[in-house]
């Protein structure tokens, strides 16, 4: 314990730092079991989609989409979820969603907004589309 204490004080950034490091961990674990989504790996997702009829919600930019897209997913911006504009998404209230961007960040939002608009069983693609692509599954292009 003596040794500790003359860590801390021999070095308070580098005891911040860890300190700051350690709160940040417990703060995204916390985070995560609070979400009102879950988060899929690639192989949990086609499971959910090819057992319980689910659907990805794909929510990059309409020429990412374009370029490459998981067979058979919905595209939908984000500013139209925020505006609780869900189209095609209103019959699979039910069903499991899967939402899908590139890295798997910027989608937690739109997940979190459509688990509060009432989807029931929203899910979150893990590391997004990086994650499909490294599990060596398919992509279509163009317009689906």
């Amino acid at each position: 314990m003596q040794q500790f204490i003359e860590f801390v004080t021999s070095n308070p950034i580098l005891s911040l730092v860890w300190v700051g490091l350690v709160l940040a961990l417990i703060s995204s674990m916390v985070k995560q079991k609070t979400a009102g989504y879950a988060v899929v790996t690639p192989n949990q997702a086609t499971v959910l989609v090819n057992r319980e009829d689910g659907v990805f919600v794909d929510i990059r930019s309409k020429d990412e989409f374009q370029r490459g897209h998981i067979a058979g997913a919905l595209h939908i911006l984000p500013s139209e979820i925020k505006a609780e504009n869900f189209g095609l998404l209103e019959k699979y209230k039910s069903a499991p969603i899967i939402v899908v961007c590139k890295t798997g960040q910027t989608a937690q939002e739109s997940a979190s907004l459509l688990h509060k608009a009432g989807y029931a069983k929203v899910s979150l693609l893990k590391d997004g589309l990086i994650s499909w692509n490294e599990a060596n599954l398919p992509l279509v292009q163009g317009k689906k």
